[in-house]
């Protein structure tokens, strides 16, 4: 299966970042296999709709979940569409984070868990 995660950097050995839409790196990973691809962020810096060019992106890739720290209103919105498991309060290493997943630990949220504007603070 294949999902997601928001990184500090770009390997299984990087954190997890707390922000989605303004996030360093996309991993997206094998569950199975681990095998992954590290995307670099091409909202990160921008000065608005970060979330929701950022949830773009994951849609595109037609993953099963998202793991990250924190999602704003407007990229929950987009995940959310797309179908998306949206997993948040994730921390620690992404392998880790992967891991966590695949035994079941971790559970989609039900709602944003930052306003929007949230990744600019960082």
């Amino acid at each position: 299966m294949k999902i997601c995660v928001t990184s500090q950097g770009n390997s299984l050995d990087a954190q997890v970042d707390p922000r989605f839409g303004r996030c360093a790196y996309f991993i997206f990973a094998d569950t199975d296999t681990l095998e992954f691809e590290a995307v670099q962020n091409p909202s990160a810096d921008t000065m608005g709709g970060a979330g929701v060019v950022s949830g773009q992106l994951v849609a595109d890739r037609q993953v099963k979940a998202i793991l990250t720290g924190n999602v704003g209103p407007n990229a929950f919105q987009t995940l959310h569409a797309a179908g998306i498991d949206i997993i948040t309060g994730v921390s620690g290493g992404v392998k880790e984070a992967v891991e966590e997943y695949k035994r079941g630990g971790l559970k989609p949220a039900e709602d944003p868990t930052v306003g929007p504007k949230f990744g600019m603070q960082q």
